[in-house]
């Protein structure tokens, strides 16, 4: 069992803000807080994703606090998963943070005296404060549907996703309405034999600017939702998806010609309940992830509405427990927002009576 003030688990974008500012408040890596991720290496889930996803072709993303980021030239065609990985990578180096990898965090429960226990797959710690900023790469979401289990082809989730070149000359059907999904269809489009795209909703496209003003706009819908212990949807989902050259390309040529969900999972594709189907070698699940806070669970923080509630970045049924990157923050600003505010609350929290180990 070790002592220590703060514990931050994950080391994301969220992460790595919370432990810069941590920082800049005087608390020492190691001694006064420890920063500990799952992962392999450095660059959260970015380095988890698809090799064609470019850093050209990453939108919003921003700057960790206290360090550009200035890529060097040719930077747009390698894969976004080096790029931002190396920046994590200098950044934690910059500034001295000292990530424990990879340490699974197994359970957060209460401890002695007013302390949390955390426990990791590295021993145990004893901590006044916890930042969770585990993200939602590792509960991507898969939806159930009659007959799922019969399909003679291959499933898989975005988070397996493994570039276009693995479904050259199949049908491909592409199930989900967000960034991902549109992405994903794009490219396989190019060398599959066919593609189907499938979503629950019509998609909404975001014609025009997207200023400051519409920005704070759809936070606070997803913050709305936050703070009213309800299970949090992505940013994206009330932004709609931006109308890019691209997309607008896609549109023309009818590869985003969008059908209504299926109703069952044929062995060979998929069927609808007015007699159409499609038949496909490859249904493709780009119905994004939920966020990853089974760890909490020893400490009761879920909300009868199935989401934690929060007051900032603060859990309200308990104040040492703070989620950045979750909700309203899970976006790169928002979470280098978040991050700052919940070291405030944070420090606030410390500087009261020591509780007692």
């Amino acid at each position: 069992m070790r002592d220590i003030d703060v514990v931050v688990v994950g080391a994301g974008q969220a992460g790595l803000s919370g432990a810069y500012h941590l920082r800049r408040s005087g608390l020492e890596p190691d001694r006064d807080f420890v920063v500990l991720d799952h992962a392999p290496r450095p660059g959260g889930a970015w380095q988890f994703r698809w090799p064609s996803l470019t850093y050209g072709k990453v939108h919003g993303m921003h700057a960790l606090p206290g360090m550009e980021l200035t890529p060097a030239e040719g930077a747009e065609a390698r894969p976004s998963s080096e790029v931002i990985g190396e920046y994590f990578a200098a950044y934690e180096r910059r500034f001295g943070l000292r990530v424990h990898r990879p340490v699974d965090v197994r359970a957060v429960r209460e401890g002695d005296g007013g302390r949390l226990l955390v426990e990791t797959s590295e021993g145990s710690w004893s901590a006044r404060g916890l930042i969770s900023a585990t993200g939602t790469w590792d509960r991507p979401f898969w939806p159930r549907y009659p007959g799922q289990e019969t399909f003679r082809g291959r499933q898989l989730h975005t988070a397996d996703y493994p570039g276009p070149g693995e479904f050259a000359g199949l049908r491909v059907i592409v199930v989900g309405g967000g960034a991902s999904g549109t992405q994903h269809l794009m490219e396989i489009a190019e060398v599959a034999a066919d593609t189907t795209w499938v979503t629950r909703r019509p998609p909404v496209f975001r014609e025009g600017p997207f200023g400051e003003e519409q920005g704070r706009a759809a936070v606070a819908l997803v913050e709305e939702r936050v703070r009213r212990g309800l299970p949090p949807r992505s940013v994206v989902s009330v932004t709609g998806l931006p109308l890019t050259e691209a997309i607008a390309r896609a549109r023309e040529t009818g590869v985003l010609d969008r059908l209504p969900m299926f109703d069952r999972i044929t062995a060979t594709g998929v069927a609808w309940d007015d007699g159409r189907t499609v038949e496909a070698e490859v249904i493709l699940w780009a119905t994004g992830f939920r966020p990853a806070v089974s760890h909490l669970a020893p400490l009761g923080l879920r909300e009868p509405g199935g989401g934690i509630r929060l007051e900032g970045t603060r859990a309200v049924r308990d104040e040492r427990v703070h989620l950045v990157g979750y909700g309203p923050s899970a976006s790169t600003i928002g979470a280098n927002r978040a991050g700052r505010a919940a070291v405030r609350e944070i420090s606030r929290l410390l500087e009261r009576e020591p509780a007692a180990a």
